[in-house]
């Protein structure tokens, strides 16, 4: 009897079964190991199938005991889907695409698919001893009408295939559809593909859609983008004067790359305007709308401080009057005074206290490549661009680096003349420069009249010194980076009482 019982072919399955779980186990879950054990199980199995002669690939149709047919169909069964799991095992150990991950993925599931369907059909054959054929050809027909019914996914999934083997985009990456819409790649599967556009909404769309559509991959193949930006300009001054503009103005961003170098050409040219095209490259399409946003700022500064002007829109016909203008620029013709006008920091300035001021100014002048102040060096005047280009730079271990580039409208020196510290680099000039500088007397005479003046420069020193501590990788600045602070360091210097009301 108890022969019997060891004789047992479902004791013998259920002690290999629990000793397969226990090895798989205890050795974790390595492809390899999962591999052997696999093969092992199922070489076991097969010789205790045979041994209580159970040939698992025939039907058994000459057995009518029901508990032992029933056992030997378990059996069976266990047996097709071991060998299914063994193939399984393999494919994904051995099915490797060198370098294309995802391509070797694709495969095994196709490979992995055919091997389910193989052993389904099996085990109908070889276990219900059902007719295949037969079977087949209903199914053929019900897959038909199925198909029809899924035509739609169907689509999609085998556009999800070409897809993924034709990798015309991948996660990560910004694409370009007909219509002008962008998104940002961030999943896709065998169905869709899930897109983040411009605002941060998600967006899915079919891959039957994407397959259909003329795609433009906005990140591949460089990292770096590219962008164009179109300018018309009134042809009040000759192309190549506003063509050497627009290239100041390419050298005034911080936002582009220099390399390859960004240009400036002339386009076009009629009667109302001339076209200049500014072509540059941005680190990243995400870049790209920060860039052309500080460009369009430098664009309207550059052309402000050389004197164009500019133009409508082609479509569009406009009739410019001749600049004879406004009561303060008659009032006020001088450059000081017209520059004191384009600052914000100013603009609360009443008209006499303006011009007491650009009475005071003195105009400065730099060739290209001239260093104008030192590191380390004080200033005593605050000094404002008129025309060309500064780069603010830092030296550190020996590695120059670069704080800010300054425009027309921008100043500095206002470190020395506010607190009485040293400039944090040197200033150089990249192109022909133009400054008007404001001593230190000038300056205290205005804020002693206008307290207000003294927290505006305290805010701009603060996020000065901001940004330079963040490009340079400084743990800290020697005064301090508080607004309020500074303010009340610039009010001690110029001794401004605290409780002056702020106009």
């Amino acid at each position: 009897m108890i022969e019997q019982l060891l004789w047992n072919p479902l004791l013998e399955f259920s002690v290999l079964v629990l000793t397969t779980v226990g090895i798989r186990v205890s050795l974790g879950r390595n492809p390899t190991v999962r591999f052997i054990v696999s093969v092992a199980f199922f070489g076991l199995l097969t010789a205790s199938l045979l041994s209580h002669d159970i040939t698992p690939y025939s039907p058994d149709l000459g057995d009518h005991v029901l508990s032992r047919r029933i056992t030997a169909g378990l059996l069976k069964s266990v047996w097709w889907i071991g060998a299914a799991v063994v193939l399984i095992s393999a494919v994904r150990l051995f099915l490797i695409f060198e370098n294309k991950p995802r391509e070797g993925r694709l495969a095994q599931d196709l490979v992995i698919g055919v091997i389910y369907l193989g052993a389904g059909l099996a085990l109908i054959a070889n276990v219900f001893s059902l007719p295949v054929g037969t079977l087949i050809a209903t199914s053929g027909a019900f897959a038909i009408v199925l198909g029809l019914a899924l035509q739609s996914t169907l689509n999609d999934v085998f556009s999800g295939i070409a897809l993924n083997l034709g990798r015309p985009y991948a996660v990560g990456d910004w694409i370009m559809l007909d219509g002008g819409f962008q998104g940002r790649v961030v999943e896709t599967n065998w169905r869709s593909t899930h897109l983040v556009n411009g605002s941060d909404d998600l967006v899915v769309l079919p891959n039957s859609t994407l397959a259909k559509s003329r795609l433009v991959n906005l990140t591949r193949p460089k990292e770096t983008h590219g962008v164009s930006i179109v300018v018309r300009f009134l042809p009040t001054q000759t192309p190549s004067v506003i063509e050497a503009t627009m290239r100041t103005v390419l050298l005034s961003s911080s936002a582009i790359l220099d390399t390859p170098p960004p240009s400036a050409l002339v386009v076009d040219i009629d009667s109302t305007a001339v076209e200049i095209e500014l072509t540059f490259r941005v680190a990243g399409f995400s870049a790209a709308g920060t860039a052309k946003s500080e460009l369009y700022d430098l664009i309207f500064r550059h052309a402000r401080a050389n004197g164009l002007r500019l133009a409508a829109p082609r479509d569009m016909t406009v009739l410019y009057p001749e600049p004879s203008g406004d009561a303060h620029s008659i009032k006020h013709p001088g450059t000081p005074w017209r520059l004191l006008e384009t600052i914000p920091l100013f603009a609360t300035l009443t008209d006499d206290e303006k011009d007491a001021l650009a009475s005071s100014m003195t105009r400065r002048t730099y060739r290209k490549g001239s260093v104008i102040t030192m590191q380390g060096s004080k200033l005593s005047s605050l000094m404002i661009m008129r025309t060309g280009v500064v780069a603010l730079q830092r030296r550190d271990n020996g590695h120059l680096v670069e704080l800010a580039r300054l425009s027309p409208g921008d100043l500095f020196g206002e470190r020395g003349v506010l607190i009485d510290a040293a400039e944090a680099g040197d200033t150089t000039a990249l192109t022909f420069v133009v400054i008007y500088e404001i001593t230190k007397d000038d300056i205290a005479a205005v804020m002693r009249d206008r307290p207000a003046l003294a927290e505006e420069l305290g805010v701009l020193l603060s996020r000065r010194m901001d940004d330079e501590q963040h490009l340079s990788n400084a743990i800290s600045t020697p005064h301090g980076t508080h607004p309020d602070t500074l303010a009340t360091r610039i009010r001690r210097l110029f001794e401004i009482p605290k409780d002056t009301e702020m106009l």
